[in-house]
């Protein structure tokens, strides 16, 4: 049974919602009630009424528009910019971090703020120890930060965490500057990769420097936490501010008149603390300041990291068995000549060679080696690039693969073999130098990384990329704290044991990890080689957070001691009994090694 229609509401006089057009007067009341009660007048139009007296719909006079549908609305297409500018578009940044951090914790802010002051009393004298305790309240910050988040530890993440702290134990254990600089870089992309989690080796490659994207949004992130916290607990910051500034000038007053009363107290206070000057202010101030930026960046990284992985590199277009096959196939049988000749002078002895090449026995050692390891370079670059064109028809596709790339791979070794014979033949004949064993170093990781590639070939590639990162950050952690510069040191020491013949002038240019090596050397090569490096510890009044252990061992075995006139012949020193160059005076120039 249908509803019947509600009654009409007559529009009161005055009501506010209505009014009525110009040029028309108001009905007059029938006086003589000819209408009945509640009925409309002439012309209005009829309104269905309410049965159970719900809210009446007020009087219209004039034809509604018609509603639009649903479907309708939902495909309106949207309206064009009236000044004609494009609209924003979400970057691809902001695609791959989803989730925008929340507010900073307290906890994140302390650390930071003990980052920016450790980084300007500590990091102006010198790099040492030092290093390390900045870095301490900076991963502190990034935990306390991804704690809040609510991201959880994972066993990769585990590694990084580890590796880099591990990797700034070389600035506090050795002198030499080179290898603590490849440590500090090493250990700055293994924390960006810890805050950050890639998998790809695109994100692995972005990931280690992806630090560097979050600088600019941390700032205002840090800013908008500290601003909260001081609106919300400004009665704390005060008694916390007083507190620290009483404590301050209660350390400085008794601290100068306990120093200046005993001159023990005042020595072992002096070597404690670091030596703040008015002259350094600026420098100190902007360390502080890049302490400070540098761990706000890694606690906005851990609260809300860049996924890389997001990133991806298509596939190449997969090519036929034959076509992709059939290169590799013939640079295998090139590789094996090669391999089977190495082989016959092995058996047949480097005289023998050198007799019919007219080599002599040098340049037979240096032009393998580097020839060698430009080969086994291009190796891995022609290894990545078949196995982005590799048929992927199925599985005898994938055997294909791997047993043309595992045999490059195996024959790539005995190359890499080759190479660091040629190599340990050379520094035997003339030396050991910085650069040698860097590039000796390189080939043998490179052979490292085509076991790994092997070893993906049969236990699958889900872990290759990060395994790879981690072998070169093991790598650049051995070769610091095996000391180079000692090993040159004692390398060359050695040699002038059998030959008696050494490079005065090079090794005296080594750091102070050389020390005890050349401290064996006979006089009056003893002072010429240890002068300069006695010179140079003299000079230096680095703070105990600034020098390194090689640096302080050196102190110790050289004390005091004066080289005096047993130096004064040095220059002379270059051939004869007593010394002796590198190579043969007749020798051709190496533009390998310059040095």
């Amino acid at each position: 049974m249908a509803p019947e229609a509600p009654e009409p509401k007559e529009p009161a006089s005055g009501a506010s919602g209505a009014s009525e057009p110009s040029g028309t007067s108001r009905a007059e009341p029938d006086p003589a009630g000819s209408r009945a009660a509640g009925a409309p007048e002439p012309g209005t139009p009829t309104v269905p009424q309410q049965r159970h007296g719900g809210p009446q719909p007020q009087d219209t006079t004039g034809p509604q528009p018609p509603r639009i549908p649903a479907y309708a609305q939902r495909a309106r297409p949207p309206q064009a910019n009236p000044w004609g500018q494009p609209r924003q578009t979400p970057s691809e940044l902001s695609r791959l971090r989803p989730a925008k951090p929340g507010a900073v914790s307290g906890a994140t802010l302390w650390a930071v703020l003990a980052t920016g002051v450790l980084s300007a009393l500590l990091l102006g004298e010198g790099i040492g120890l030092n290093l390390l305790m900045v870095a301490v309240p900076a991963a502190l910050a990034a935990c306390f930060a991804a704690r809040g988040a609510g991201r959880r530890l994972r066993p990769w993440t585990a590694v990084w965490a580890v590796g880099g702290p591990a990797l700034l134990v070389v600035p506090a254990l050795r002198d030499a500057g080179w290898p603590s600089l490849l440590a500090i870089v090493s250990a700055f992309a293994l924390g960006s990769l810890a805050l950050h989690g890639s998998r790809s080796w695109l994100g692995i490659f972005l990931g280690s420097l992806g630090l560097l994207t979050s600088v600019a949004e941390s700032l205002g992130w840090g800013a908008r936490g500290v601003r909260e916290r001081m609106a919300g607990s400004r009665g704390r910051w005060g008694v916390v501010s007083r507190s620290v500034l009483v404590a301050v000038v209660l350390l400085i007053v008794f601290g100068t008149l306990f120093a200046s009363a005993d001159a023990a107290f005042a020595d072992v206070l002096g070597s404690l603390l670091p030596d703040v000057s008015v002259g350094d202010s600026p420098w100190r101030f902007f360390l502080g300041v890049l302490g400070v930026v540098g761990a706000l960046a890694a606690a906005y990284t851990a609260a809300a990291p860049v996924r890389w992985d997001g990133l991806t590199v298509r596939p190449g277009k997969a090519r036929g068995r034959l076509e992709w096959a059939l290169p590799l196939v013939v640079m295998n049988l090139l590789f094996a000549a090669f391999l089977a000749i190495q082989l016959t002078v092995l058996l047949g002895g480097y005289d023998k060679v050198m007799a019919e090449t007219d080599l002599s026995y040098s340049e037979y050692a240096r032009q393998g080696f580097w020839q060698l390891l430009w080969a086994t370079l291009l190796t891995l670059l022609v290894i990545a690039l078949a196995l982005r064109w590799a048929p992927r028809g199925g599985p005898r596709d994938r055997t294909l693969v791997r047993g043309v790339l595992g045999t490059l791979c195996l024959l790539t070794l005995v190359v890499v073999a080759s190479a660091l014979r040629r190599m340990d033949l050379y520094v035997d004949a003339y030396g050991l130098t910085r650069l040698r064993i860097s590039v000796a170093a390189v080939e043998l990781w490179l052979g490292g990384v085509l076991v790994l590639i092997m070893a993906a070939g049969v236990f699958g590639a889900k872990l290759l990329p990060r395994a790879v990162a981690a072998s070169a950050a093991v790598g650049v952690l051995a070769f610091g704290l095996v000391s180079p510069d000692g090993m040159i040191a004692e390398q060359n020491v050695e040699r002038y044991s059998r030959h008696h013949s050494i490079d005065i002038e090079y090794l005296r240019g080594l750091s102070a990890d050389a020390v005890p090596a050349l401290d064996t050397l006979p006089e009056p090569l003893r002072s010429c080689a240890l002068e300069e490096i006695q010179r140079e510890l003299r000079n230096s009044d680095e703070p105990w957070y600034a020098t390194s252990w090689g640096e302080a061992r050196a102190r110790d075995i050289l004390g005091d001691w004066d080289p005096g006139y047993r130096a004064r012949d040095c220059p002379g020193l270059g051939s004869g009994e007593d010394g002796g160059e590198r190579g043969d005076p007749d020798e051709p120039y190496d533009p390998y090694d310059p040095y």
